[in-house]
């Protein structure tokens, strides 16, 4: 620690607080482990073992050229848990970090894993298809790349108050944090950037669904407008037998930060149970 090699030689950053049972923390997309820094600090301080890294190609991890699907992205997670020794852990993703919680699942078959939570996630498929009426079209993914293709920094300053849901009437957190956000995501690489958006856009984790074999958190805002919660949250609900669904009114996608008290209050009831 803090650097975890990867069984293909990729460097992964990663952070190791507190003492306990283990809460394997997977971040966003285009930010890193540190978007988790106040969830981890809480966690710690209440007894438990927060591990968080910085997924390749973002924040201080290596930057290869490939390995951005989420089969690579599941085994770099189980990389992290072998290194860590960490058993009957808590496994929690945030947005694209549920894709590989979904896919570590049956991929590796949720080993070493009690508990999983979906926080904002892109689970079970975002891409709107005949059978998929609620995704977001192709056409918002093709100008999402577009835009970083031609300016990248232009296209987070807008792409982060969408996230938190920040405008002239309405600010769930403070433009600082959104700017911080622009800062960490500028350090990924583009072609991470730009492999990742397209994972996350066109991955279909339904057939992962019924490798959740045990307690699952589902936490989404209802005004989420990077991932619409008809076809994540509502859907992943249906699919997973033992999960439980909890709805913040009006919420807009970046929780960690807009409800950081409520959602780490709703995660340690969970890893409680």
């Amino acid at each position: 620690m803090p650097m975890i090699k990867t069984r293909d030689g990729t460097s992964l950053y990663a952070k190791d607080w507190g003492e306990g049972r283990p809460v394997i923390l997977l971040h966003g997309w285009p930010l890193s482990a540190d978007s988790w820094d106040d969830g981890a600090l809480v966690l710690a301080e209440a007894g438990y073992r927060a591990i968080a890294y910085d997924r390749r190609g973002f924040g201080r991890s290596e930057q290869p050229y490939s390995g951005y699907e989420y089969d690579t992205l599941a085994d770099d997670l189980a990389d992290v848990i072998q290194a860590t020794g960490a058993e009957d852990a808590a496994l929690i993703g945030f947005s694209m970090g549920g894709g590989e919680v979904a896919r570590y699942m049956s991929r590796h078959g949720g080993k070493g894993i009690s508990q999983a939570g979906l926080i904002a996630s892109v689970v079970p498929y975002m891409l709107k298809t005949d059978d998929n009426p609620d995704g977001t079209p192709q056409d918002t993914f093709d100008e999402m790349t577009k835009g970083m293709k031609e300016d990248r920094a232009k296209f987070f300053a807008h792409f982060f108050k969408t996230f938190f849901g920040i405008s002239l009437m309405d600010h769930p957190t403070s433009d600082d944090e959104a700017h911080h956000a622009w800062v960490v995501a500028m350090q990924a690489g583009l072609k991470p950037t730009l492999d990742c958006a397209k994972a996350f856009a066109t991955t279909d984790f339904r057939p992962d669904l019924a490798s959740f074999r045990v307690p699952t958190l589902i936490v989404h805002g209802t005004a989420d407008k990077t991932v619409p919660i008809d076809a994540s949250a509502r859907a992943a609900a249906a699919g997973i037998a033992d999960a439980t669904l909890i709805e913040y009114d009006g919420a807009p996608h970046g929780l960690f930060a807009t409800h950081k008290d409520q959602l780490m209050a709703d995660i340690k009831d969970f890893l409680a149970r």
